[in-house]
């Protein structure tokens, strides 16, 4: 800031002590140096602040090249997707009259064809997890089926990890 010497400054000192005076001296000092204190925190939350708003700046100027980078890639799918599409448009009515005519030559199947069919039962495909008949123990006639029963608890598997059930009796070991 300035180019004040070690000279300077005791000669600065100097002339306070003989202006002011020693008993004033020290409450004077004091003032000062809260004053230059101040002085210097104005000009670091200046600093700071000028700092912030460089940043801003630079990030606002990054936002809007990302955001023209993204709209730049979004115009070039788009093109992209509308030459697929017309390429595919000749293929999709080429394929579209080839289903119209197959239509045509196919018959369909006659109601009396359709009566003498027998009908057929579907099961529905066991759930993921979930027991099948097969894997329970069969029920004795005098023993409760449902839930309660212990025939319908499944059988260990080595094969299966259960995360959240309690381990079987056989599982613990003594460390």
């Amino acid at each position: 800031m300035f180019d004040v010497g070690f000279s300077e400054l005791m000669v600065i000192g100097l002339v306070a002590l003989v202006v002011i005076g020693p008993e004033k001296l020290p409450r004077v000092a004091r003032t000062i140096g809260h004053l230059l204190g101040r002085m210097q925190r104005h000009v670091a939350e200046v600093k700071a602040d000028i700092s912030r708003e460089i940043q801003l700046d630079e990030m606002r100027r990054l936002q809007s090249q990302v955001a023209d980078s993204a709209r730049e890639v979004e115009s070039a799918i788009r093109d992209q997707a509308r030459e697929f599409e017309e390429s595919m448009r000749p293929v999709a009515a080429e394929v579209e009259s080839a289903i119209g005519a197959g239509v045509s030559e196919v018959a369909a199947p006659q109601v009396e064809q359709l009566s003498e069919l027998s009908p057929v039962h579907v099961e529905p495909a066991p759930v993921v997890g979930a027991l099948t008949t097969s894997d329970k123990a069969p029920v004795a006639a005098g023993e409760p089926s449902g839930a309660d029963s212990a025939a319908d608890e499944p059988s260990h598997n080595d094969s299966q990890l259960d995360l959240f059930g309690q381990p079987a009796a056989g599982d613990l070991t003594r460390r």
